[in-house]
C-alpha cells in the first residue's frame, strides 16, 4: 500500500494514541475492546521523471592518439589522448608542426613557430618534455627548411621526409643527422607542399600540394632523390572538373592502394573543408573522380589539417573547428554530407600521429646462445699506424669466409656497435687532444654498404661536458635507449651512459666508477638483471647492480661496484700479467665470457675464461673454462661477442677474428678455434642479428 505525506502523519498520531491507551489501561483495569480498522489512506502522486542520460562514447578500439598543437596558448605542445580524443596529458616538445611516431619510439616533429625545424624525442614518454640529452634537432641555415609541414619517416633507410611549404620542396634528412647540416637531397615540387607519404616497399612518394593536386613520384631513392617522372592526379568530378581545392592531410594505405586526402579549401572559411577516398592511387595520372567525397555543415570540416587512419577509422585534426573528428568506415558508404561518429573538442589541433605500443628490442648482445639466423659480424679495424683499413667498420659473413660490405668513417676509431633499429655507435679517441666522443651512424647494419660518414645522415657526441677522453668498448640496450661506453683513461675512468639520440657536447645520463680507481675497457649491460658488468684493466670484473632503476630514480653518478669477481683457478687468482677487455654476460645460462690480453706487449698469452653463476658471483671465482696457447692464437683478444653459443673474438695483435664454438662446453687448454679469418688490427667485433 502506498501512503501519502497526510497519511502517514495520521498512521503516527494513531500508532501514538494507542500506546497511551495501552499504558494507562496496564496500571487502570480490563483492556477495552478493539476499535474499527481506519480507512486506507490516498495513494501519493507519482514522482517525476530523471534527466535522460547522455549518449555513450562510439565503441573505438582502445587505442592512444598524439595530438600537436598550434594555437596561441598551446603552441609547441603534443597531447597525449585516448581514442576518443579524451586529454591524458601534455608534454611540451619545441615544435608546432607535422609530428610522426617511429618504430623505435621516437618522436619526431617539424616547427616553423620560430626558427624552422626537425625536432627528434627518442625514447618517447608521454610524460616529459624535450631534453638535450635525450633528443636532438635539426636547424640552421644549410639545413635549407623555410616552413616544413608535413612529415613522414623511412623505417628501413631511417630516413626524415618533410614537406616545406615556403620552401615549395621535399627535403630529405638522415634519422641521425642534428644541427646545422644539408640535406641528403631536396626534390623541387610544382606548388607548395603541405603533407606526405612514402611507400617505402615500392619507393614512391605522394605529395599533398595546395593547389588542390597530388604529385606523386617513382622510383625516389633508386634515383638517388632525382626521380625524373611526376604524375599529377587531380581529383574531380565526373566531368574532369577539378573539385579539389587546397590539399593538406594524406594518408596511405599501401595494401589495398587507397588514399584518403584531406582539402582545407579556404583557410579563412570554417565550413568549406572535404574528405575525398581515391582507389587504385599508385597507378593513377590527371582527373581521378574520388570513390567518396565528404563534405557540408554537418560534416564540420572547415580546415582539416591532417589526417590518420587505424583500420577504417579516419580521424581529422579540424583546426578551424577546434575539433578531433573521427569518420569511422571511412572507405564505404555514400558521399555527401556526412556527419562525424564523434567530434571532441581540441584547442587548434596541428596533427596527429598514432601512439603504439612497441614491439620488444631485443639486442643480439643479450641472447648469447638461443640459435637464431645473423646476418653475419661487424669489425671494427684501429692499426697503430694508418693503413687501408683505418676508420673502417666491415662486415663479414658467419663463417668469416667471405666481406660482405665495408662503411669509412674517416677517422681512427675504436669500438662500433649497433642499435637494435641498426644503427652503429663508434667510439674514437685522439690521443693528441686527450678528447673522445661516439659517432652515431644512420642504418650502419643494412644501408651504408660503401658509404662514408656524413653529417647529412650522421652525428657526433662530443666535448668537455661528455667526459669522454679514451672511449673504447661499449653495449647499446635499445630498450632503454642509452649506450654504454668504457672510458678507459687514467684521470677519470669510468662507464659512461648516454642516450645515442643526444647530439654535440652532453653531459652522461649516468656515471659509473669502479672501485679504487680502476680503469674499464669494456662494459655489458644486461636488460634481465638490470646490472653492468665491466671488463677492467687490474683482471677482475666489476659487476653494478640495479642500473636504469638507479638512474630513472634521478642518480646520475654511482660510486662503488655492488659485486667484484676474480677469476680464478682453484681458488687462486690467476698470476700477473691478467688485463681484462672483452666481456659478454648471458642471463640464459648464467655465464660470464671474457677475455684477457695478459701483457699487451705480448702476443702469445691472451686467454678466454667462461665463469659460471656470475649472476651472484663475488670475490674470488673459478673459471670453468680456460683456453690459451699457441693452437689458440690468443694474444691479444681485445674484443669478444657470444651468439648462438659460439664466441666471436677481436684478436688485435695477431691481426685475426677467431670462432670458438661451444664455448660454454669447452674443454680448456690449448685449443684451436673453429673458424679464423686474418684482419689487420681488429678493435672490435659485433654479431649482427637478422631483424
Amino acid at each position: 500500500m502506498e501512503f501519502n505525506k497526510t497519511s502517514q502523519q495520521k498512521l503516527k498520531l494513531s500508532l501514538l494514541a494507542s500506546a497511551m491507551v495501552f499504558a494507562l489501561s496496564a496500571c487502570n483495569g480490563d483492556d477495552g475492546s478493539d476499535g474499527l480498522n481506519g480507512a486506507d489512506g490516498i495513494d501519493g502522486a507519482p514522482g517525476q521523471d530523471g534527466a535522460p542520460g547522455q549518449d555513450g562514447a562510439p565503441g573505438f578500439a582502445a587505442g592512444t592518439f598524439l595530438v600537436a598543437n598550434n594555437g596561441d596558448a598551446n603552441r609547441n605542445t603534443v597531447t597525449v589522448v585516448d581514442q576518443n580524443a579524451n586529454a591524458l596529458s601534455t608534454v611540451t616538445t619545441g615544435a608546432n608542426e607535422g609530428i610522426v611516431f617511429t618504430e623505435s619510439g621516437a618522436l619526431v616533429q617539424a616547427g616553423d613557430s620560430d626558427l624552422p625545424l626537425l625536432r627528434t624525442l627518442c625514447n618517447f614518454d608521454v610524460q616529459t618534455n624535450y631534453m638535450m640529452n635525450t633528443g636532438n634537432e635539426i636547424t640552421g641555415t644549410a639545413t635549407g627548411l623555410v616552413n616544413p609541414k608535413g612529415i613522414a619517416f623511412a623505417e628501413d633507410a631511417g630516413l626524415v621526409m618533410v614537406a616545406d611549404f615556403n620552401g615549395q620542396k621535399v627535403s630529405v634528412f638522415g634519422g641521425q643527422a642534428s644541427g646545422d647540416v644539408a640535406p641528403v637531397a631536396e626534390i623541387m615540387v610544382s606548388a607548395k607542399p603541405w603533407d606526405l607519404a612514402y611507400d617505402e616497399q615500392n619507393d614512391r612518394l605522394f605529395v599533398a600540394l595546395t593547389d588542390g593536386t597530388l604529385a606523386v613520384y617513382d622510383n625516389v631513392a633508386g634515383s638517388g632523390f632525382a626521380p625524373t617522372v611526376m604524375r599529377s592526379v587531380v581529383p574531380s568530378d565526373a566531368d574532369g572538373n577539378q573539385i579539389s581545392v587546397n590539399l593538406h592531410g594524406i594518408v596511405y594505405e599501401p595494401m589495398s592502394n587507397r588514399m584518403v586526402l584531406s582539402d582545407v579549401g579556404d583557410a579563412a572559411i570554417a565550413d568549406d573543408g572535404q574528405i575525398f577516398v581515391l582507389e587504385n592511387v599508385s597507378t593513377a595520372d590527371g582527373a581521378v573522380v574520388p570513390t567518396r567525397v565528404i563534405g557540408g555543415a554537418s560534416t564540420q570540416l572547415g580546415n582539416p589539417v591532417d589526417i590518420i587512419l587505424t583500420g577504417s577509422d579516419l580521424r581529422v585534426a579540424e583546426k578551424s573547428n577546434d575539433a578531433i573528428l573521427v569518420f569511422s568506415n571511412i572507405f564505404n558508404g555514400a558521399s555527401g554530407d556526412i556527419a562525424p561518429t564523434l567530434s571532441t573538442p581540441s584547442v587548434k589541433p596541428e596533427s596527429l600521429a598514432e601512439f603504439k605500443e612497441l614491439d620488444e628490442m631485443k639486442d643480439a648482445s643479450d641472447d648469447g646462445i638461443t640459435t637464431m639466423p645473423i646476418m653475419g659480424l661487424s669489425v671494427s679495424s684501429n692499426p697503430a699506424s694508418e693503413g687501408a683499413t683505418t676508420g673502417q667498420v666491415a662486415q663479414y659473413s658467419a663463417v668469416l669466409s667471405s666481406e660482405l660490405s665495408t662503411f669509412e668513417v674517416g677517422m681512427s676509431i675504436e669500438s662500433a656497435a649497433f642499435t637494435a633499429s641498426g644503427d652503429g655507435v663508434i667510439t674514437f679517441d685522439d690521443v693528441d687532444s686527450s678528447t673522445g666522443g661516439l659517432l652515431v651512424i644512420n642504418r650502419l647494419k643494412t644501408m651504408r654498404d660503401g658509404m662514408t660518414y656524413s653529417d647529412s645522415y650522421d652525428h657526433m657526441i662530443m666535448g668537455s661536458a661528455t667526459g669522454l677522453i679514451a672511449p673504447k668498448g661499449l653495449d647499446i640496450a635499445s630498450e632503454a635507449g642509452v649506450v654504454f661506453v668504457a672510458d678507459v683513461n687514467e684521470t677519470t675512468p669510468a662507464v659512461r651512459v648516454f642516450s645515442p639520440c643526444a647530439s654535440g657536447n652532453v653531459a652522461p645520463l649516468l656515471t659509473l666508477e669502479a672501485s679504487n680507481g680502476a680503469r674499464p675497457w669494456d662494459v655489458d649491460y644486461d636488460p634481465s638483471t638490470d646490472s653492468a658488468y665491466l671488463a677492467l684493466t687490474n683482471g677482475s670484473v666489476a659487476v653494478f647492480e640495479e642500473v636504469m632503476r638507479k638512474m630513472e630514480s634521478g642518480e646520475t653518478v654511482i660510486t662503488g661496484e655492488d659485486r667484484l669477481i676474480v677469476p680464478a683457478s682453484g681458488g687462486t687468482a690467476f698470476a700477473a700479467p691478467t688485463n681484462i677487455h672483452g666481456i659478454d654476460y648471458d642471463s640464459q645460462s648464467d655465464s660470464l665470457v671474457i677475455s684477457d690480453v695478459g701483457s699487451a706487449a705480448d702476443a702469445t698469452d691472451g686467454k678466454l675464461y667462461v665463469i659460471p653463476g656470475a649472476g651472484s658471483a663475488d670475490g674470488i671465482t673459478d673459471v670453468s673454462v680456460n683456453i690459451a696457447g699457441p693452437n689458440s692464437m690468443l694474444g691479444n683478444p681485445v674484443d669478444l661477442m657470444l651468439s648462438n653459443g659460439h664466441v666471436y673474438v677481436a684478436e688485435k695483435s695477431n691481426g685475426m677474428i677467431l670462432r670458438f664454438d661451444n664455448i660454454l662446453n669447452a674443454a680448456s687448454g690449448d685449443i684451436a678455434p673453429t673458424f679464423s679469418m686474418m684482419y689487420p688490427a681488429p678493435e672490435s667485433v659485433n654479431v649482427l642479428s637478422v631483424k
